[in-house]
């Protein structure tokens, strides 16, 4: 089961790659949910980046918390705050020039905001800057230098 009991229907690389097949055309294509699928411990979204980066029309962008009794809930966009490595994500959208639209899906509800579950605006306006501002300037600015990922704009890893 899910969250929020809804039954997850597409869960795995291997499932997405059989939507794709079955036709043929640029405009099948994906949203890639790095929440949804980071619910599973043994999907590799990066490599998903990687496969699918021609099929990937829509990225969402989020990071969830996995317990060991395989519940999880939404945490800020941080790769530290999380399971998901936020960082290694979008330096793999980095990598393949992606250009498509992203939202950094769903948000807390933070400073007080009156709003619907999990669509904490303040939070998404945070997430964005994190995403964008911080890691993918981050990537560009040091494009072409020998940087694996970054964990924030002043730490490089190697």
């Amino acid at each position: 089961m899910g969250n929020f009991w809804f039954a997850r229907i597409v869960t795995t690389q291997d499932q997405l790659r059989e939507i794709i097949k079955l036709v043929p055309s640029e405009y099948n294509g994906i949203t890639l949910c790095s929440g949804a699928l980071g619910a599973r411990k043994d999907n590799d979204i990066v490599a998903m980046i990687h496969d699918f980066k021609n099929r990937i029309h829509f990225a969402h962008i989020r990071n969830v918390k996995l317990f060991d009794n395989g519940d999880f809930i939404e945490t800020s966009h941080r790769t530290q705050d999380g399971s998901v490595p936020i960082d290694q994500i979008v330096k793999a959208y980095h990598d393949i020039g992606f250009d498509g639209y992203v939202r950094p899906d769903h948000g807390r509800h933070i400073w007080e905001e009156q709003c619907r579950p999990g669509y904490g605006l303040y939070d998404r306006a945070l997430g964005i800057m994190y995403l964008w501002g911080g890691l993918w300037d981050a990537y560009n600015n040091y494009n072409g230098k020998d940087v694996q990922y970054v964990t924030n704009q002043l730490e490089f890893k190697k």
